[in-house]
């Protein structure tokens, strides 16, 4: 938590908490103004918390991008996904619960139900506004929900394209501690480049495979060297070897493609989104290999880098 400062500068931890598929990492990108958090359409694509630090006039809030909670199986994956978006609510000055507009599910119950369990004030973010054609529908959604917790306050955003998202911002920083800011301005987030280059090739996988094999397989980057360039910038090139673990030997001929195509191109728009968000040259190379059954082994899963929660 940060130290009471004497000047009206706020700083605090938040949690985005929410179901899978609401758009919890969409608009953690929009609140920081560049991706951090990786995005697909398919639900739980986020398995990590993850740290966004936006700086602000009047302060600094850091954002806590946490996985979907949801109800879907029981298996180690699903039951780390869980912990792990659990874990972090009582460790934060405010909770951002985002919901989708017009729907209210099981799933969105249980997220709400573990916010109140923490007891954390929390702030709802009604997503997908852009997606309703006729605005006074809104009203008795955003009455019902209402009734349905003491919120500190209710703001219908767009995540996709920016609506109101400055509004909840401003929400959401009124709602933190004064306080004095905990990171640099020009920091984004804690996690290594390491992390995010992973982050960047499994979110290829998310988008460009069906709908089960994203969540049989996992990143791990085997090494991450900084090599000296003779670029005018002067910035090292990152030089990465990545290793996409997957359960069955019939989903990696799936995942390398005829004579090795599929895989190419996943390594292609990877490599390109690690250039931009690193601000350098990477250079990129990616095996499959198989781990079966990985997603249902506690200790498979800690060894590709799920923590204890």
């Amino acid at each position: 938590m940060c130290e009471t400062a004497r000047s009206e500068n706020r700083c605090g931890y938040v949690a985005i908490v929410g179901r899978p598929n609401v758009g919890k990492s969409t608009l953690l990108n929009r609140l920081l103004g560049q991706k951090l958090a990786i995005t697909s359409h398919k639900p739980q694509t986020t398995r990590h918390t993850i740290l966004g630090v936006s700086t602000l006039s009047g302060g600094q809030i850091l954002y806590v991008d946490t996985p979907g909670l949801h109800q879907r199986g029981g298996n180690a994956l699903n039951r780390y996904l869980n912990r792990a978006a659990r874990a972090i609510l009582s460790d934060v000055d405010l909770v951002l619960l985002v919901v989708e507009a017009l729907r209210f599910n099981d799933e969105d119950r249980m997220a709400l139900e573990a916010v109140a369990e923490a007891g954390t004030p929390v702030i709802v973010a009604i997503n997908k506004c852009d997606r309703i054609t006729e605005k006074p529908r809104l009203l008795p959604f955003l009455q019902t929900l209402s009734q349905r917790y003491a919120f500190s306050a209710m703001v219908p955003v767009s995540a996709l394209d920016g609506e109101q998202v400055d509004r909840l911002e401003a929400a959401v920083l009124a709602a933190l501690p004064i306080g004095e800011n905990l990171f640099p301005p020009d920091q984004l987030t804690d996690r290594s480049e390491r992390f995010l280059a992973a982050e960047l090739l499994r979110e290829q996988l998310m988008q460009r495979y069906g709908k089960e094999l994203p969540y049989r397989s996992t990143v791990e980057i085997e090494s991450f060297k900084l090599e000296p360039t003779e670029s005018a910038d002067g910035e090292a090139r990152a030089r990465i070897h990545a290793l996409v673990w997957v359960e069955r030997e019939s989903q990696k001929a799936i995942i390398v493609g005829r004579g090795g195509e599929a895989l190419k191109a996943a390594a292609s728009q990877a490599r390109l989104e690690m250039q931009k968000l690193f601000g350098r040259s990477v250079h990129l190379e990616v095996w499959v290999k198989v781990k079966h059954s990985w997603s249902s082994d506690e200790a498979a899963l800690a060894s590709l880098g799920y923590g204890e929660y």
